[in-house]
Order: C-alpha cells, then structure tokens, then sequence
C-alpha cells in the first residue's frame, strides 16, 4: 500500500506535468491551427448564450478558489486574522456557487451538442471522453466542498494543500495526501487525468485565451478610396432635371 501511495501520490503528478507539456508542444508542431474551440455558434446560439457564459465563468472562480485555497498556507490567512470560521464559510459559500454554476452550464452545453443534430455531428472522438470526464471532476469537487461543513470537517489546507505545495519544493508530502479523505483523493485523481488528456482535447484553446487583447490600443482603420470633397454652401445645387440631362450627355 505505501508503494501505492507513493506512486499516486509522489510519482504520477510529475508524469502528467510532463505528459501535458509534451503533448501541448506536439499538437502545437503538427496541429497549429486546431487550437481552437470548434466554435459551433452558427448551429445554434440560443442555448450557448446562457451555457457558455455560465460553465466559462464559474470555471473561472472556481480555478481562482482552487489557487488561493491550495497556494496560501493557514500561517498567512492567520496572520492578516482572517478567522478559520469566516474563511471556510467564504469557501463554501462561493466555492459552492461557482462550482454549481460550472455545472450547470457544462449541462445546457451538454444538452445542447446531444439536442441539436449539427453540433451533435461535431463532436469529435475526445470530446466524449472529454466530457464525461469533465463533469465527473465537477461532481467531485462540489462533494469534497460540502465535507468541509460540520460534523465531517476535513482542513484541507493541513493536508492537500500541503501536498500541492511539496510537489513545487519537489519533495512530495505522500502522508499528508493518504490520509485525506476519498473525495479529496478521487478528485484529485479525475483532476490529473483531466490534465493529461487536456492537450488532446479542445480544452487546449485555454492556452490562446486573447488575454492582450484587453490591453490592446486602439486600431484605426483609414480608407484609400477617393477622398470625399464636400459642398460648398455657396454653391448653386442643380436641379434633378439638370443633373439627369447632363447624365444623359
């Protein structure tokens, strides 16, 4: 069993880092311009405008909750005296709301490709494995959300926090990842193999996010036709009669 633990948990994260980044680097060698989403929004928008906003944006919280409840150790929080109490209930509280936002929305995008038969027809190979996948880490996480409310209380940040962090010192805290409780590990676990299918996938075009689009001057688009030379007030404006006659001519 410890050379189980060893390997889930001191092994396999540092293989699926390096599997993502080699499969990123391959598919951008040889699949340059499938970074992209396959946007299917000419099939049918309806459903996307209420989907897409609600799955990209409660993906969006949900990732910042994940990088300041597994990055920032307990000593820091205690330190600016945010009380254990207040920071486990804010966790819940919008942890809970954007992980089920993130559900949700990944739902309406989910019924949407199963209802609609032209986005139907593009679905591609990893995108049914991709999906069940997704949802599956999702359902996890909001389980391992609601075991931090009483009486079932895990601290995750004294023990999968504190691994997360070994594995950047490259010196993995095994222990402190076997002795959290299953729906920390099962998530955990869905989580890496979501990473390692992720360069395979459409999820891919999260690397080419325009995020310099929003520091981005303005463009000034100039025309090189015929340069518009107005009307002097003064002069006389012929008539329709005078402008056809001198057509004709």
């Amino acid at each position: 069993m410890n050379h189980l633990h060893t390997t889930l948990w001191g092994v396999l994260p540092y293989l699926v880092v390096a599997f993502m980044a080699t499969g990123t680097m391959w598919r951008y060698r040889y699949d340059r311009f499938g970074f992209t989403t396959r946007s299917s929004q000419l099939h049918e928008s309806r459903l996307l405008r209420i989907g897409g906003p609600l799955f990209h944006f409660g993906l969006l919280l949900v990732i910042g909750g994940h990088l300041i409840g597994l990055l920032i150790p307990e000593a820091f929080t205690d330190r600016v005296h945010v009380h254990e109490w207040l920071y486990h209930a804010n966790a819940l509280f919008v942890g809970g709301i954007a992980g089920l936002a993130t559900l949700a929305g990944l739902a309406i995008l989910l019924y949407r490709r199963l209802r609609v038969p032209a986005v139907r027809g593009a679905t591609s190979r990893s995108d049914r494995a991709v999906y069940p996948l997704l949802a599956a880490v999702i359902v996890a996480g909001l389980a391992a959300t609601a075991s931090t409310t009483p009486p079932h209380h895990y601290d995750y940040r004294l023990g999968v926090s504190v691994w997360v962090r070994s594995l950047f010192a490259l010196d993995p805290d095994v222990s402190a990842m076997s002795h959290a409780p299953f729906v920390y590990q099962t998530h955990t676990l869905l989580g890496m193999a979501l990473f390692a299918l992720w360069p395979f996938s459409r999820l891919v075009h999260a690397f080419t996010a325009p995020v310099g689009y929003l520091a981005r001057p303005y463009i000034v688009y100039r025309s090189r036709g015929a340069r518009h030379v107005p009307v002097s007030r003064s002069a006389p404006v012929a008539s329709p009669q005078v402008r056809n006659t001198a057509a004709r001519r």
